[in-house]
């Protein structure tokens, strides 16, 4: 059988949003194929150790797929069968757009880490809140990530928001404002907490669905952790830390393409960041964790420093279709082996 770093090799031949539509076609073949999708979820992890209920959610491990993996919502079912335990699909703005000119993806091999410039280039949330109401109630919680089109000016920006509220809230079991890709121009200067005040405002008049604040990691702790504790004042359900990185000094040359940093490169900064913003908020807010997670190792850092969830994207792309039940069993595996019994034993251990 051809294993996945031969076929990697091959796949890494391609340019990758190639290599990225190739497997897409391939895991929903596999979705239409119950012999092929059942051989893929023989691998799924459901110890019951690693079960829990957040936000009334039942997620069956920690390990969610990160908004950018699945765009359009047309992978759900294959990738539960890869041992997610959650699914979230996006980032949708209110309009379909194509997103930023190609090339826009590369890879940095040898770091294990990519480069995007995407610009949220998605079919649009009417279209993908029509997939995802398809398939509920599903096994798994699917979120949908929400971001504001490439043409709205920021002054303008809350009406997308509300429009992206108005049409995934019925179909997805949680919602993600995005406010941190630094893909779209000016979208980063959201971050502030008079907007982030202003956006929870007007979601709790629209929706009871939990509702998290995806922020990006070249914020300062002081301020990331400003802009969270208004989020969660203002009716935030949670915190994902943290998007992709556009400090170049990360890697040489990168700075001439743009877009975000993903991958091994970014887990001391996500890491960092996470750890400034769970000293302050665990025990106050659900907290998630993205951003360098490509072991297990380092997933149960995460969890240990106080992430209820954990989220991958890079590390899926480097490590196969078997890299979720791989982190969900090393997660298990180092969970008894230190004698905590349930998975909410460990989550934010570091911190009491």
């Amino acid at each position: 059988m051809l294993s996945y770093e031969t076929l990697r090799s091959l796949l890494f031949k391609l340019p990758p949003e190639t290599a990225h539509t190739l497997a897409e076609f391939a895991l929903r073949t596999a979705a239409l194929t119950p012999f092929a999708l059942g051989a893929v979820a023989a691998r799924c992890v459901s110890q019951a150790d690693l079960k829990q209920t957040i936000f009334g959610l039942k997620f069956p491990n920690p390990i969610g797929i990160g908004a950018g993996f699945d765009k359009n919502g047309t992978m759900i079912r294959p990738l539960a069968a890869l041992g997610f335990g959650f699914i979230e699909v996006g980032t949708g703005t209110p309009k379909a757009q194509s997103g930023n000119p190609k090339p826009r993806m590369w890879r940095h091999i040898g770091e294990h880490s990519l480069q995007n410039a995407m610009g949220f280039n998605n079919d649009g949330l009417e279209a993908i809140v029509r997939r995802v109401s398809a398939l509920q109630p599903f096994v798994l919680p699917i979120g949908i990530n929400l971001g504001k089109n490439k043409t709205t000016p920021n002054e303008k920006a809350l009406e997308d928001y509300r429009v992206g509220i108005e049409k995934a809230a019925n179909g997805a079991d949680y919602l993600v404002f995005n406010l941190s890709s630094p893909n779209t121009p000016n979208l980063r200067d959201l971050q502030s907490e008079s907007f982030v005040r202003d956006l929870f405002a007007l979601a709790r008049t629209l929706t009871t669905k939990p509702i998290l604040l995806k922020i990006a990691p070249d914020l300062d702790a002081a301020n990331a952790i400003a802009i969270a504790q208004t989020a969660i004042e203002c009716g935030a359900s949670g915190v994902i830390a943290t998007n992709t990185t556009n400090d170049y000094s990360l890697i040489a040359g990168s700075q001439t393409r743009g877009g975000g940093l993903s991958g091994a490169i970014l887990a001391e900064k996500s890491r960092a960041l996470f750890d400034a913003l769970s000293a302050e908020l665990y025990g106050k807010t659900v907290l998630i964790s993205c951003g360098g997670i490509m072991d297990a190792d380092e997933a149960w850092q995460r969890i240990k420093m106080g992430a209820s969830l954990i989220q991958v994207f890079t590390g899926l792309i480097y490590g196969g279709a078997g890299f979720a039940a791989t982190l969900a069993d090393g997660i298990w595996e180092r969970l008894n082996r230190e004698g905590f019994t349930k998975i909410e034993d460990a989550i934010g251990s570091l911190r009491r």
